[in-house]
């Protein structure tokens, strides 16, 4: 069993990930790629848009920016480096546990400028850390771990800040080119099979793979299908049209439940107009494009097409396999398409565009099953409960994934287009309520031989 780097399918290995200087160099570029996106994303907005909440489930933007600030001190300056606090008033207030988003702009947050000057400034100090930090010793700086770890959580915001941009009211803020074209979309099968048997899950090598992720471990599946696109806006106005959001048959008790409490008839942020249906995209109202795959659906409402389509949603373990295992090497790559870094070739990702690609978009992205779209686009809802893998062990610390596990939290995968790569492998997990909606969510189907 392995998911150690191999040859990739274009003929080069992927990269040294052993090498200490390399990861530097990668944590470097990181850092300051995310860094550059948090900008954009509060440089957009005016200060009066930074402090306010626009809607009661995010963050004051102000608040995600200050909070990135303070993660990267606690972790690169106090814990890596030992240096005193720089602002130890602060840090109950930018205490994701202590504070709800809902209750956050009542506390005494920093200004925009005050934030902005913070963040600054303890970026400048963590990146001489950088510089000066052997990357061996302790598992906290192994590998650059504790940078990789910080560059993660600054994209993770840099996320919740887009989502908070798509709910904030007014004119857009943002611009970014469309998406590729697909251009075998209509020659594609819907769906592919996956062969059966054992495949390596999660990863004990990938040096900055968070604990969730690990260790790798051997999963038995039987084959399976799995649609080769995630399902399209055109297919799911399909299931509105049938009179999906109507037919209890169709619903999980809880999901029937929300459903009826708020009178939903369509994903959020879409509405019929004129007998046409209109979405609104970060300050854009558009028409609902049909070869797009879903966005804005919670795992309720992607269950429910699913029965409706007389299939269901795929295991977290089903869709791993989908997306890792190369059953000609018996191995699972780094990616679908290999071990190679993403490249805009291979996905949507990192905010290049600002909405998902056209399903069958990314042929070079696809995995060895021929599967697509896998990586990037939207976050894909599965089957699966949050739970630990087999050896699980809280690394750095318990809140990171240890008290969200259970069946309280579904399992996403994937990414999308909001996502960076440096946030975003073959094996990451993202896990959030089945109710939620704001999320960059869609879905695909599976169905048992």
């Amino acid at each position: 069993m392995t998911d150690s780097p191999a040859p990739s399918p274009h003929g080069t290995r992927g990269p040294d990930l052993q090498d200490p200087e390399v990861l530097r160099e990668r944590a470097l570029a990181a850092l300051l790629t995310a860094r550059r996106r948090t900008t954009l994303l509060t440089d957009s907005v005016d200060d009066h848009e930074l402090t306010a909440q626009h809607s009661p489930l995010m963050s004051p933007l102000v608040w995600d920016l200050a909070h990135i600030g303070n993660q990267e001190e606690l972790w690169l300056l106090r814990g890596v480096a030992g240096r005193e606090a720089m602002r130890p008033e602060i840090d109950g207030l930018y205490d994701a546990f202590e504070h709800p988003r809902a209750t956050r702009p009542s506390l005494p947050l920093l200004a925009p400028a005050e934030a902005r000057s913070y963040a600054s400034e303890v970026r400048g100090r963590a990146l001489d850390v950088l510089e000066s930090t052997p990357l061996g010793g302790p598992a906290l700086v192994r590998s650059g771990f504790a940078f990789g770890m910080i560059a993660q959580h600054e994209q993770q915001h840099d996320e919740t800040m887009l989502i908070t941009h798509q709910l904030r009211s007014g004119p857009a803020a943002l611009s970014a080119p469309e998406p590729p074209h697909a251009t075998d979309a209509a020659t594609l099968a819907a769906e592919v099979m996956v062969p059966g048997g054992p495949f390596t899950m999660g990863t004990s090598t990938e040096p900055w793979a968070l604990d969730n992720e690990r260790p790798a471990h051997r999963r038995e599946v039987p084959r399976f299908f799995i649609d080769t696109a995630p399902v399209t806006c055109g297919a799911y106005r399909a299931f509105i049209e049938d009179g999906g959001y109507g037919e209890r048959s169709w619903w999980a008790p809880e999901g029937w439940a929300m459903v009826r409490e708020h009178e939903l008839t369509a994903p959020l942020f879409w509405h019929r107009d004129a007998g046409q249906w209109l979405r609104r995209r970060f300050g854009v109202t558009e028409p609902v494009p049909e070869d797009e795959p879903v966005l804005h659906v919670s795992w309720y409402e992607a269950d429910a097409y699913a029965r409706w389509a007389g299939r269901r949603l795929p295991t977290e373990a089903e869709w791993e396999k989908a997306a890792r295992h190369d059953p000609a090497s018996g191995r699972s790559r780094r990616y679908p398409w290999g071990d190679d870094d993403p490249a805009p070739v291979h996905a949507n990702l990192g905010q290049r565009h600002l909405r998902p690609a056209p399903a069958g978009a990314y042929p070079a992205g696809r995995s060895p099953s021929g599967a697509g779209q896998l990586i990037g686009d939207v976050w894909e809802w599965t089957s699966s409960d949050f739970l630990p893998y087999p050896g699980f062990a809280p690394f750095p610390y318990r809140e990171y994934s240890e008290v969200f596990f259970g069946p309280e939290h579904k399992v996403l995968r994937g990414g999308s287009f909001a996502v960076d790569a440096v946030a975003c492998r073959g094996t990451f997990r993202n896990w959030d309520l089945p109710v939620r909606r704001q999320i960059f969510s869609g879905f695909r189907t599976a169905r048992d031989l």
